[in-house]
């Protein structure tokens, strides 16, 4: 991903730039005859998408790129033109930068200027040119700059209004028969149940309402009625889909537990006129089946068996955001899927915080508080923005993959994908070990979580990676460079296309990839691959172990991938130990065995063999609850 947001990403991509084309986050434009007129809809575009840079020096001619650059009396001007229109309102409705987002570059003798455009909040949106929001808003896609709908205009516009909630909207005619009095009821024993003394308990069903926010008196008109959030949650079927409500309202999970194809669903829940299909119901009805397939481990806490594991967490978070985010004036399909690998959450809208502020977690905007308040009175929802954290530690905890959200357009929806797979699972183990051999297990922890994720979805890119690793942005494009020039990745594509696959040929003698040659920087600032001894020997006798093991693959070059390390007295790299270490640890052996095989004294392997190895995850033991369990025993890790 070619994520520009400093003068360095400028200098060391423009070359991969200029051969490509423009993607969704970079706008160039020549600037040769004046302040290009267009630069506010690209400006416009990027504040209400996800932010993006305009590089000004930069013709197109025939599909083509070419640097054209500026003068220094263009730069000036340019600046002075843009700070005196961007404070305009006539010209663009908010003014989203500062000193630092404006900045002049030199590449290969050429100058220019560059605007980094944050993405605007969702109080600054609709961000728009001239005074006229219908016409002068517009978005970013994989094409370029689109104007906005009006009805996508009304809703940044909705979504800005704090004052006035989406779902906090009287309804004109509704009444109690419109209520589901049996959810009414289920609902009053799951609140008592998390909160047995609250005084809202003895209020009437309507006075309840009203505390809840599905019932409320507007005090500047006097009008008063239901709202749509009262509805939604507790409302027949035929109420909510009314006109005057949400006519496209149509909750749906899809149970898919089956590899046959042909099979549309193995189980569906959705408003089939057998249950009054409101959000409680639904939330009801889907959940249990959700968590039924999670562990549940045996778990005491104080006297009481806890079933509740952080995974259940992360699924119940992950439902109750889909109910309280959807925007229900938009088509309003709330779609859960139940894979046999993958949980996915479906909702209509876009999402109110960028994805760095969502992975980052604490950042609570909710497009719909009455629900929100709802499912709080549940004991199953806060106002914290902690349920991003919930949904991505609980699944960090049962060591899944990582979550990854997503917003889509045309029509407006945004998709949590949450993987039911393990990031070194036995399929995936396999398939690296067939590409790059048995030492596919020593890699270090960055390299293989990176390696892991391609196998299993078939390419990764930068920004799915961003929140996959605790990596900065910038440390993940020096990782994917350095795997590329090892050829432990192949890149293909450009900007935020730019997707890196496994290589094809896997027939290059991958003891190369061990050697200090390779050059990749892991989170520590070590090398994968980088010859760093362990503490015994010295260099002379480590430079004859390189040596042996030069032959060894020599011998060894057009009969076979697996890798010899001599298990002499010389010197050899942790690398090395740990490719030895693979090699004998098949079944469980004791530290006497092991110290007998490579060589090495009792008291170097207990000391510091083993605690690195089960630190790195290579080795399990035989005892994992007693470290110095008299008949302790280890092998290779499954």
């Amino acid at each position: 991903m070619i994520d520009i947001r400093n003068i360095q990403d400028f200098n060391d991509y423009l070359d991969t730039l200029l051969s490509q084309t423009e993607c969704d986050d970079i706008e160039f434009k020549s600037a040769a005859g004046g302040f290009p007129s267009s630069f506010w809809e690209t400006y416009s575009a990027f504040a209400n998408t996800d932010g993006g840079t305009i590089v000004f020096g930069v013709k197109e001619a025939d599909g083509k790129f070419s640097l054209n650059g500026l003068t220094e009396e263009q730069i000036e001007k340019y600046k002075k033109d843009f700070w005196n229109n961007v404070n305009n309102r006539s010209t663009i409705s908010c003014n989203l930068m500062n000193e630092k987002n404006v900045r002049d570059a030199e590449y290969k003798g050429y100058r220019f200027l560059l605007f980094f455009v944050p993405r605007a909040s969702k109080d600054q949106r609709p961000v728009f040119k001239t005074t006229d929001p219908y016409n002068g808003t517009f978005k970013r896609n994989f094409e370029g700059d689109y104007r906005c709908s009006k009805r996508e205009v009304r809703r940044m516009f909705a979504d800005a209004d704090d004052q006035h909630p989406a779902d906090s909207r009287i309804l004109k005619n509704y009444t109690m028969e419109d209520i589901d009095m049996e959810t009414i009821r289920a609902y009053r024993q799951k609140f008592s149940t998390s909160y047995p003394d609250h005084p809202w308990l003895t209020l009437s069903d309507i006075d309840l309402l009203k505390k809840l926010g599905g019932y409320r008196k507007d005090r500047e008109t006097g009008e008063e009625g239901f709202t749509v959030a009262g509805i939604l949650m507790f409302g027949k079927s035929e109420s909510i889909t009314d006109v005057e409500c949400t006519p496209n309202f149509f909750p749906d999970y899809r149970e898919h537990l089956t590899e046959d194809e042909d099979v549309r669903w193995t189980n569906r829940i959705c408003a089939d006129g057998t249950w009054e299909a409101n959000l409680f119901n639904f939330y009801q009805r889907v959940l249990p089946r959700l968590q039924s397939v999670l562990p549940k481990p045996f778990r005491l806490e104080g006297n009481i068996r806890k079933e509740e594991t952080p995974a259940h967490i992360a699924v119940r978070e992950a439902l109750i955001n889909l109910c309280v985010h959807a925007d229900y004036n938009e088509d309003a399909s709330l779609v859960v899927k139940h894979n046999t690998n993958s949980f996915i959450f479906s909702n209509p809208g876009t999402m109110l915080v960028s994805k760095e502020q969502y992975y980052s977690g604490g950042e609570s905007v909710c497009r719909n508080k009455s629900l929100q308040k709802m499912f709080s009175m549940l004991g199953v929802a806060e106002k914290a923005g902690s349920g991003s954290d919930k949904i991505l530690n609980g699944w960090k905890e049962s060591n899944w993959r990582a979550p990854m959200i997503d917003e889509h357009q045309n029509p407006d929806k945004v998709e949590l994908v949450m993987p039911m797979e393990s990031l070194l699972s036995e399929n995936t183990k396999l398939k690296l070990e067939e590409k790059f051999g048995r030492c596919a297990n020593t890699f270090e922890h960055d390299v293989l979580s990176v390696l892991a994720l391609v196998c299993d979805e078939g390419s990764v890119t930068n920004e799915r990676l961003r929140y996959y690793l605790n990596l900065h942005k910038g440390e993940i494009s020096v990782l994917l460079k350095q795997m590329c020039q090892s050829k432990l990745l192949v890149a293909q594509g450009y900007g935020r296309g730019m997707r890196y696959y496994l290589p094809a040929d896997d027939s290059k003698d991958l003891f190369t990839f061990f050697t200090p040659k390779v050059d990749i920087v892991s989170s520590s600032n070590k090398l994968v691959g980088e010859a760093t001894n362990d503490n015994e020997g010295s260099s002379e006798s480590n430079k004859g172990s390189t040596e042996d093991n030069k032959g060894s693959s020599e011998d060894n070059k057009g009969t076979s991938r697996e890798i010899k390390v001599s298990a002499s007295k010389k010197r050899l790299s942790k690398q090395q130990m740990n490719l030895l270490i693979i090699s004998i640890c098949q079944d469980w052996m004791d530290k006497e065995e092991i110290a007998q095989k490579i060589n090495r004294t009792v008291k170097y392997v207990s000391d510091v063999v083993l605690p690195r190895l089960l630190k790195e995850r290579i080795l399990e033991m035989l005892y994992p609850g007693t470290p110095n369990h008299p008949r302790q025993k280890y092998k290779i890790k499954d």
